[in-house]
C-alpha cells in the first residue's frame, strides 16, 4: 500500500514539471472526460486523495475551490501541504487497518460502510484512472505523456545479492 502512495506522489511530481512546459490554454483548456482539464484534473486528484484520508481519521475535509489553486505553482504546494498531512498516516498503515470500517452518509440518507482497505485502495485506483486521462490529453496536443511505470523508480530495493559462484 505504501509503495502504491509514493508511486503516485512521485508520479505526480513528475507531471508538474510536465506541465510548466505546456502553455497555461492548454492547461485549463476544457476536455472530453476528466472532470474538464489538465489542470482540474491533477487538483482533483490531489483533493481526492486527501479528503478520503481525513475522512477516514475523523478529521475535518473542508473542500478546496480550483479558483483558488489554479496554477501548477499553486496545486504542487497545495499538494505538498497535503502530503505533510497524510504521509504518518500512510508511513503507518498495517494490516489491522485494512478491515476498520468508515460510515459514509449519502445524500439520499441511506449509510454506506466500507472497509479502510478498500478506500485506500480507491484513493490509489483514482489517480491510476485519472492520471490515464491525462495522458490521453497529452497526446491530443502532441506531447509525450509520462511513463506511469513502477519499475524503475526505486520504490522497492531489492535485497542485496552475494555472488554464489554463478
Amino acid at each position: 500500500m505504501k509503495v502504491w502512495f509514493k508511486h503516485n506522489w512521485q508520479l505526480r511530481e513528475q507531471w508538474y514539471e510536465w506541465c510548466r512546459d505546456v502553455p497555461y490554454e492548454e492547461l485549463v483548456k476544457e476536455r472530453i472526460g476528466g472532470v474538464g482539464s489538465i489542470m482540474r484534473t491533477l487538483f482533483h486528484i490531489v483533493d481526492v486523495e486527501w479528503s478520503w484520508i481525513q475522512m477516514m481519521q475523523g478529521k475535518s475535509h473542508d473542500e478546496e475551490n480550483f479558483d483558488e489553486f489554479n496554477t501548477v505553482d499553486k496545486i504542487q504546494e497545495l499538494d505538498r501541504r497535503y502530503r505533510l498531512d497524510i504521509k504518518e498516516f500512510i508511513e503507518n498503515w498495517n494490516d489491522s487497518m485494512e478491515e476498520t470500517p468508515f460510515y459514509f452518509d449519502e445524500p439520499t440518507g441511506q449509510v454506506n460502510v466500507d472497509a479502510w482497505g478498500e478506500i485506500m485502495r480507491h484513493t490509489i485506483a483514482h489517480q491510476i484512472h485519472h492520471i490515464g486521462q491525462i495522458s490521453l490529453w497529452a497526446r491530443e496536443i502532441g506531447k509525450p505523456p509520462l511513463s506511469p511505470n513502477v519499475i524503475g523508480r526505486g520504490l522497492i530495493q531489492p535485497q542485496t545479492v552475494h555472488n554464489q559462484g554463478i
